[in-house]
């Protein structure tokens, strides 16, 4: 699957295995996956341009439940989906991102609206969206569309109602897993209600956020994005008990993620910039996990997760915990050949990177105790190198800030959830305080429309 693959292959090649927080459903899934072209996003002008606001990298379209234990539709049948996203920036005009990247047939988005949230499922004025011109497209196995620009007003952080109509049969949807967030869809042959402002129809509720990955919103031209880049970590995910799953509900819908965090802090500063969440539960930076929710290694998803993004001018990386847990597990010569490559592909891009060190667990069950007890002297040789390279654009010293000061090779209990992997909401808060935001402007200041 590209150039992703590079270092998979030296280390014995793909490998499809049930890891970190999948272990509980694991034995419920399988199937295939198909690889797919990314969108076009190219920024504009120093007027305005189209510039990342909300993302959700897709996982998987076969795991039968999100992650806190909640069923997904594996069927569609002539029926609505409405999710609800919340975009970092304000704006009067946005894009929206569908995708059917692990679906196993076609899908046809017969009917799109967005609009403002209200309450639970219900949206006020919701607007049509269309696809050059028209009001439907499908859209291949394995494949991503964008909408054409709807007028549409509201705030940075009112949840965005995007609601998606697939009329007749289809196959499993595309879905980000772990969404920590609650969104809805209506019962099989239910039909179009993409205009309804009601959300009475809208029965069933998820923990994925399915079909949708993304929200772009017409910016100024010094607004740029910064991807967030990683694993659960990064996602978000607060694990509930010792072996993670299910997700701890009590967090939903509270956009407690340290991305969520860190848009704040940037706010507050003052700085123009966009921070997008592309965390997968899981994930891996050197292996794939296709077709389970891990989705594809950071190596074979960061063109499109990252470098395609609307807008784009730098990323943080924070990958590595699950490489070191979970077998096959590389050495920290291999993670570092890896950091390097994702560096070299975005300097490519004219796209900043700042790393971010390794979180401890060697008191977890999951990525500690049971599955990687002699993993910790990987990791500090791994954040030493971090720390010390200067091929990178910065470093934000996550394990610094989270750190039992009593045993560096745990988290602290405050910002610890109850698996020992996971931060908790202060922990989450407390990366979000760990970026200097100074360090990402410089990825704004060399931009020909920066006015600071």
């Amino acid at each position: 699957m590209g150039s992703g693959n590079v270092i998979g292959d030296v280390l014995g090649g793909r490998r499809q295995r049930v890891t970190g927080v999948v272990a509980a459903v694991s034995a419920l899934i399988a199937g295939t996956v198909a690889a797919a072209p990314p969108s076009t996003a190219t920024p504009g002008t120093c007027g305005t341009h189209f510039v990342a606001s909300w993302l959700a990298s897709p996982t998987d379209a076969i795991a039968p439940v999100d992650a806190s234990g909640g069923p997904v539709p594996l069927q569609v049948t002539d029926q609505t989906f409405r999710m609800i996203v919340t975009p970092h920036l304000d704006g009067s005009e946005v894009r929206i991102h569908l995708t059917n990247r692990f679906g196993l047939t076609p899908v046809t988005f017969g009917r799109v609206s967005v609009g403002a949230r209200t309450s639970a499922a219900a949206v006020r004025d919701p607007r049509p969206v269309r696809f050059g011109g028209k009001p439907s497209i499908t859209v291949p196995p394995g494949g991503d569309v964008v909408s054409d620009p709807v007028s549409l007003r509201f705030n940075a952080f009112e949840p965005l109602a995007v609601s998606v109509y697939v009329p007749g049969a289809a196959g499993p949807p595309t879905k980000h897993w772990n969404a920590n967030a609650t969104s809805y869809y209506s019962a099989a042959g239910s039909g179009d209600l993409t205009a309804q402002a009601s959300g009475r129809r809208f029965g069933s509720t998820t923990g994925s956020w399915l079909y949708v990955s993304g929200v772009d919103v017409a910016a100024p031209g010094s607004v740029r994005a910064v991807v967030a880049f990683g694993d659960s970590i990064t996602d978000g995910f607060v694990g509930s008990t010792p072996l993670s799953v299910p997700a701890d509900r009590g967090v939903a819908d509270t956009n407690g993620r340290y991305p969520d965090q860190l848009q704040h802090v940037l706010d507050r500063a003052g700085i123009p910039i966009s921070v997008v969440n592309a965390g997968i539960g899981s994930n891996r930076l050197l292996y794939s996990g296709e077709p389970l929710m891990l989705g594809p290694s950071g190596l074979t998803r960061f063109d499109r997760d990252v470098l395609d993004q609307a807008g784009v001018a730098g990323v943080l990386l924070q990958e590595g915990i699950n490489d070191l847990g979970l077998l096959p597990r590389p050495d920290a010569d291999q993670m570092i050949a890896g950091y390097r490559q994702l560096i070299e592909r975005a300097h490519a891009r004219g796209v900043k990177i700042w790393l971010g060190t390794l979180l401890p667990a060697s008191n977890a069950i999951v990525d500690g105790t049971v599955l990687a007890p002699d993993s910790e002297a990987t990791r500090q040789r791994i954040n030493a190198w971090i720390r010390t390279q200067h091929i990178a654009d910065g470093v934000v010293d996550f394990d610094a800030a989270l750190r039992d000061p009593a045993d560096p090779s745990v988290l602290g209990a405050v910002d610890s959830s109850a698996d020992h992997l996971h931060p908790g909401p202060v922990g989450y808060q407390a990366m979000a305080d760990a970026v200097d935001p100074s360090l990402l402007a410089t990825s704004t200041a060399e931009s020909p429309c920066h006015t600071g």
